[in-house]
């Protein structure tokens, strides 16, 4: 009823998602297998409770479980939406507060996010970068950094509505410097389109003679150009660059720049290069260090999941050595690995 169709899992020249449409979907079905495997939860949580639990209690969780995670993973976040509505006119509840009554930890946490709008989970997740204790920068970064023009507008609207405030304002708010200003030209979504063949030897120009080229650094000149120009565009400076100085534009920034300001000028360097391995160094990162950044993890496997996580995968193991499946294996556990190896979609 809701395992996937033979053939999901391959990849396709126009979509790079390792989750796809669900292709025979119904929206009514799908909520009322989701309510059975709520209440098979909920049965299994009181046997816990209340009574010495056997290798079938046991059983029955893992099933409920499992048909939760197995029916989210294989639908699309616009046919989950569909569900959550279809749910609330049938059962006359919210189908996020049921699922988070019965799940918890970090399997509630992934499940949330699966059932959460693309640029609402981004809303949420700057949101709670910019409230809680500090601020987290790598969030940020990252976010601000790979999301597309449109993506980030969308953000900003939602930010809004949903959460009472004014995206560029929390920002100023909590950053500052050049650091901020970056931020806050990316915050436009207005990047130029296409490339302009006359401006790439004198943006190269431009960023040698504001770093390596001169005493100090010109973070201004830096700021504008990684800021607004395409990253078609910037691909090819970054090329002309290597020929005029004889180094990547990676290493004028490290050795010019430190903070946050540098991590994300990188940030934006590394997407215009290739978004996917961007995103296969984040995972990377997550998950070799000392302990599992689960917050990191989740975001980008959730938030690329339907965008380009076939290429992710690709470029994670040819960075690495290691395919991403047997990476998150080795790195979680439980259901929270089953839904992270769903989203990943195959073994490379």
């Amino acid at each position: 009823m809701f395992l996937r169709q033979p053939g999901m899992d391959k990849p396709h020249s126009a979509y790079r998602g390792s989750v796809r449409p669900f292709v025979n979907f119904n929206a009514k079905q799908d909520a009322e297998v989701l309510r059975r495997a709520i209440r098979g939860i909920g049965r299994w949580v009181q046997l816990v409770l209340h009574a010495s639990c056997d290798a079938r209690c046991t059983s029955v969780a893992g099933t409920d479980e499992d048909a939760v995670l197995m029916l989210l993973s294989a639908r699309s976040n616009r046919q989950r939406q569909e569900i959550k509505a279809e749910f609330k006119k049938a059962y006359g509840k919210d189908l996020v507060s049921a699922l988070k009554s019965e799940l918890g930890g970090l399997f509630e946490n992934l499940i949330v996010a699966l059932m959460t709008p693309p640029s609402s989970y981004d809303a949420s997740q700057l949101h709670k970068a910019l409230k809680g204790a500090g601020t987290e920068d790598d969030v940020l970064i990252e976010i601000l950094a790979s999301r597309t023009g449109e993506q980030i507008k969308e953000i900003v609207k939602v930010y809004k509505k949903e959460l009472n405030g004014k995206l560029e304002k929390d920002i100023c708010g909590d950053t500052s410097g050049h650091y901020q200003r970056l931020l806050v030209i990316l915050l436009q979504g207005s990047r130029e389109v296409g490339v302009e063949e006359e401006k790439i030897e004198e943006d190269a120009k431009e960023l040698y003679a504001a770093g390596e080229g001169k005493f100090g650094t010109d973070e201004e000149k830096f700021i504008t150009i990684l800021g607004n120009r395409s990253a078609e565009h910037l691909a090819k400076v970054f090329d002309a660059y290597k020929e005029l100085s004889g180094s990547d534009i990676e290493d004028s920034i490290e050795g010019e720049t430190t903070g946050n300001l540098e991590n994300l000028l990188l940030a934006v360097v590394k997407c215009a290069r290739s978004v996917p391995q961007f995103f296969a160094e984040g995972l990377y990162k997550s998950m070799r260090r000392a302990g599992t950044d689960d917050d990191t993890l989740m975001r980008i496997m959730v938030s690329r999941s339907e965008v380009d996580m076939l290429d992710i995968r690709a470029s994670f193991k040819r960075t690495y050595g290691a395919s991403l499946y047997n990476t998150i294996q080795e790195d979680t556990a439980g259901d929270y690995q089953k839904a992270l190896l769903y989203l990943c979609g195959g073994n490379d």
